[in-house]
């Protein structure tokens, strides 16, 4: 056997064995249950944005105490929930 058919044959090798384990990991990643939702009254990560209807200030809420938290107020009224673009 020649030097090239050598390195063709190791590469292949090499090849297949990152293709493996990034299947098998993936997998694994697929088949893991999530973790437990944690206790009352500590805070969860949430990605909500509420626009004002009466300024048009925007905020971004990151963290909450629950998974679907009641919009802030501002100007005295409650802000409006912004879909987002997608």
């Amino acid at each position: 056997m020649d030097l090239a058919r050598i390195i063709w044959l190791l590469g292949a090798v090499l090849l297949f064995l990152f293709l493996w384990r990034v299947g098998v990991g993936l997998l694994r990643g697929m088949t893991t249950p999530l973790p437990p939702p944690p206790p009352e009254g500590e805070l969860r990560k949430v990605n909500v944005k509420y626009r004002c209807s009466v300024c048009g200030l925007e905020i971004k809420m990151m963290l909450a105490p629950e998974e679907d938290p009641e919009p802030p107020r501002h100007c005295l009224e409650d802000m409006d929930l912004v879909a987002p673009v997608e």
